[in-house]
């Protein structure tokens, strides 16, 4: 959530920043409101100056002119309505502004460069060596169904379409990463955490899930509403909601969930294989920082999520978004894209996103540099580290063999058991 204040003293500076992103975004409402606080705030404390200079006044007369006190009260009791109508229309106001605010996007940072789409992005590097074939490459579904090691037909048949069973060496390669990628995060100094799997409604508001992407997520129905995790980034950034952390930052997290997205606003995309699935594994990375630290570490958790495709021989690049293709919650985003042979294109595997204190006001997530100091909004940062289920897609298509075996990375043997490849 934006900072009212800064909204306040500073509109125009604000809404040219969000005016980057592009789209029909309406702050007049928010402008109408403001304006409207500020007068009431005004008006308040006049009438509570009045209230006490008439208080004062009762005193003095009741004792050198008890038959005025009757008058007196009269003005008081009006003055009191008048001021409890007025703090009430406040408060009505600032729940107002609120709702606003919680369906405003972050304002991009500075060095965010500007474009409409993401033909606009921008290439930062690239890693890797692309795998020449001397064969067609094939896409992972039919890789992985004609090795019998992917099941879309049952899969829909339990639970509808976007769902998958994995089989056997696969549904094991699956299980690998997320031990692999955890292994080696948590060298890197992260702490793991275990979430829950179901949050609360105040801790999706509280990451920005909501209210703007209701509907693109699972919740329980009936008297105890719970919504099943988008991604980690949910539980593990609420960890610290309402809380003044003390000592030193950042404070570093990997967590693996499954991840439940209904996929509302993605309808006919990538309809095969396992690209956009309604249940998906993902390891994830949150970090809390000073703002002074916030965009050092912003890159090295990018170089975090980069090792794990390092490591895996995966070529890779990474793209430093546009204004206009920066997510509602983000100042500022690499994404890290996977090539894909089969496809002939690159493909989104990381999302790593920087946050400053957006989050923070809307979970309550304050540090305190030094004991005595004045508490002071963490900044925060997350990245997938990385999608699991996209990380096996571009491991069958980067791995791939002519006769339809494919071929594992060797930092992956220890935690396949000594299997090496799939066939």
């Amino acid at each position: 959530m934006l900072d009212l204040k800064q909204f306040a003293q500073n509109f125009d500076e604000v809404a040219a920043r969000l005016a980057r992103r592009g789209g029909s975004l309406d702050l007049e409402p928010v402008r109408a409101l403001i304006a409207e606080r500020r007068d009431l705030i005004l008006e308040v404390d006049a009438l509570r100056q009045k209230l006490n200079a008439a208080n004062d006044d009762l005193k003095k007369k009741a004792k050198s002119d008890p038959g005025a006190i009757e008058a007196l009260r009269g003005e008081l009791r009006e003055v009191s309505q008048q001021a409890k109508l007025r703090d009430e229309r406040l408060r009505a106001v600032e729940a107002e502004l609120e709702a606003l605010l919680l369906r405003i996007p972050n304002t991009p940072s500075p060095s965010v460069p500007d474009g409409k789409s993401a033909d606009d992005n921008v290439v930062v590097r690239t890693w890797g060596q692309k795998p020449a074939f001397d064969f067609e490459a094939q896409e992972h579904w039919a890789l992985g169904e004609k090795l019998g090691l992917l099941d879309f037909e049952r899969a829909a048949k339990v639970s509808g379409p976007r769902f998958v069973f994995y089989k056997g060496a696969l549904a094991r390669l699956e299980r690998a990463l997320v031990s692999f990628m955890i292994d080696v995060h948590t060298q890197r100094g992260y702490t793991e955490l275990l979430p829950p799997f179901l949050v609360k409604r105040e801790s999706m508001v509280g990451t920005g899930q909501l209210p703007k992407f209701e509907e693109d997520a699972f919740k329980t129905a009936g008297e105890h509403e719970l919504f099943l995790v988008p991604t980690a980034e949910v539980p593990v950034t609420n960890f610290h909601a309402d809380e003044i952390l003390e000592g030193d930052l950042p404070r570093s997290y990997v967590a693996y969930t499954a991840c439940f997205r209904a996929e509302a606003g993605s309808y006919g995309k990538d309809t095969k294989g396992l690209i956009r699935q309604h249940q998906f594994q993902k390891v994830e990375l949150v970090k809390l920082v000073a703002p002074e630290q916030s965009e050092a570490e912003h890159e090295k958790l990018v170089a975090d999520a980069e090792e794990i495709l390092q490591r895996l021989g995966l070529p890779y690049r990474v793209m430093l978004l546009c204004a206009g293709d920066l997510g509602a919650n983000a100042a500022k985003c690499y994404d890290l894209e996977v090539w894909l042979p089969g496809q002939r294109a690159y493909r989104e595997i990381s999302s790593c996103s920087s946050f400053e204190d957006f989050q923070a006001r809307r979970a309550k997530i304050r540090f305190r540099a030094e004991k005595g100091a004045k508490p002071r909004w963490v900044h925060t940062l997350n990245g997938s580290g990385l999608a699991v289920g996209r990380t096996v897609v571009a491991l069958l298509e980067n791995g791939q063999r002519a006769d339809g075996s494919v071929a594992l990375p060797e930092v992956l043997w220890p935690y396949m058991n000594g299997l090496r490849e799939l066939r």
